[in-house]
């Protein structure tokens, strides 16, 4: 295992988080602010509570893993994206650092991002709701697993896409939406039966779920099934990886 080239990758991509603290670490967590102010005060206040649980702190779980998939979706897409788009991937090519190792680097950095935003925006909803932390061990494993799940999966895109239009295709128009839609604000349990249904086709529902029972004890469909869920689709992102590596494809033509 070459260490010396994990830590090299892994400290430059933390190096460029630094030289970009309000793109990113403080946008995303002012926007996830915001929506404290605007769901959790404004309509919150006039909602009744969920599951036993208050708005305001219900939608906690919600917000966080919201900015979770998207800000690992973005670090890693961009990360390998821009060494492609500069041309000195080759250099990583060409190093004395296998695939495996290389992938650790850029998604561990990533992961490291995500997990330290959603450190900040849990401590920053004390500021505007009170709420608990029932089981505190998984809530640490969820967020860990989902912020290098989406990680993998956005290193994926960043191999996958070949302008920063495309970079932002997946993000925007498919992972965003499911994140709304995936229970975010709302128990999917409030939904017509039909709805219900459907919603469980939406993988983030089973996300949102696992990373919400953790705080509170109450999940729209069992724990167990959201882990396994989690896991399933962290297996197919590492599937794809190594398929991309054995082909070189978009990396080595």
């Amino acid at each position: 295992m070459n260490v010396y080239g994990i830590k090299a990758i892994y400290l430059f991509e933390m190096a460029r988080t630094w030289r970009t603290l309000m793109q990113s670490i403080a946008s995303p967590v002012l926007s996830t602010s915001l929506y404290f102010i605007v769901f959790g005060s404004a309509i919150g206040s006039r909602m009744a509570h969920i599951d036993g649980v208050s708005y305001g702190a219900f939608i906690v779980p919600g917000l966080i893993m919201l900015s979770l998939l998207t800000e690992s979706i973005s670090n890693a897409s961009f990360g390998i994206y821009m060494p492609k788009f500069t041309g000195t991937i080759y250099e990583i090519l060409s190093a004395p650092i296998s695939a495996i190792e290389t992938v650790i680097g850029y998604v561990g950095a990533a992961a490291t991002k995500s997990v330290i935003i959603g450190t900040i925006i849990l401590v920053t909803a004390r500021l505007f709701v009170d709420f608990s932390i029932e089981h505190p061990v998984w809530m640490i494993a969820f967020l860990v697993l989902t912020s290098v799940t989406f990680s993998l999966f956005g290193f994926i895109i960043g191999i996958w896409a070949d302008s920063f239009q495309k970079l932002q295709v997946i993000p925007l128009m498919i992972v965003t939406p499911l994140a709304f839609l995936g229970g975010s604000f709302y128990s999917i349990n409030m939904l017509p039966p039909f709805w219900q249904k459907v919603a469980l086709f939406n993988p983030v529902v089973y996300l949102v779920s696992g990373f919400r029972w953790s705080f509170y004890g109450v999940a729209d469909v069992d724990v167990g099934i959201s882990l396994g869920m989690t896991l399933v689709f962290m297996a197919v992102c590492l599937a794809a990886v190594w398929w991309i590596f054995r082909t070189g494809y978009k990396i080595k033509a």
